[in-house]
């Protein structure tokens, strides 16, 4: 059995984070769908919701960029290395499309736009042993999603890992290619991430409002938990 676990080293760094974890099993299609009327209005959607997080003329004077921007100076990170929904909001700011992925990607994209939440997905049977979060040694091995060599992890840096090596770097910047969803994904484990009592009230909105376009889509229940703290690990 596969068990998610927070390290200490992840809360030295942000001792009042939580994670709200989510987990669906048995997805029957995951095919790509460009044309899909229902996924591009989820996107159009999500687009048009988190612009409310984009009031300010400068964009990282907006809180969502800000706080994440301070939490990334915490812990060791590659130069550049941005917060996922912080690329998100970017595009919106710059008025550029969303495009479909798969469904998986679609859902939860649109989920992490309308509540301005990081959020990630991972294929769990590709998963090698238990899931961590925490502060990498060092050298974690990690193939970037898109790339031909591998870029392994920083020491300090806060990264997702298995015991084949690193699955996200600087929490959900960048993922791996070995672990990434594709249509042929049957299993799957959601994060989202916090550091305040803010975010966290938006995600375990952003969890609840996920697992219901999930099950209306796949017509599957999925499974979430939270991670804090005081619970710092659950079995998946």
């Amino acid at each position: 059995m596969t068990t998610f676990i927070a390290d200490p080293s992840f809360w030295e760094v942000f001792p009042k984070a939580q994670l709200n974890v989510l987990i669906v099993k048995g997805i029957a299609d995951n095919q790509a769908k460009e044309n899909d009327p229902y996924l591009t209005e989820l996107l159009t959607n999500g687009k048009e919701a988190a612009k409310k997080f984009l009031q300010e003329e400068t964009f990282s004077q907006n809180p969502v960029i800000a706080e994440w921007r301070g939490a990334f100076s915490q812990f060791k990170t590659k130069k550049g290395a941005r917060s996922s929904i912080e690329a998100l909001l970017k595009r919106v700011s710059q008025d550029r499309e969303f495009q479909p992925i798969n469904p998986l990607v679609d859902i939860y994209n649109s989920i992490s736009l309308e509540f301005a939440v990081p959020c990630g997905g991972e294929d769990l049977q590709k998963i090698a042993g238990d899931i961590h979060l925490g502060q990498a040694v060092g050298g974690e091995a990690f193939l970037p999603l898109g790339a031909e060599a591998d870029a392994p992890a920083l020491p300090g840096e806060i990264i997702y890992y298995d015991e084949k090596g690193a699955i996200c770097r600087c929490l959900n910047w960048r993922e791996a290619q070995r672990t990434m969803l594709t249509e042929e994904t049957k299993d799957v484990i959601f994060f989202m991430e916090s550091i305040n009592a803010e975010q966290a009230e938006r995600a375990n909105q952003a969890m609840q409002e996920l697992k219901k376009r999930i099950t209306e889509y796949f017509k599957v229940e999925g499974i979430d938990f939270v991670v804090n703290a005081e619970n710092s690990e659950e079995n998946v």
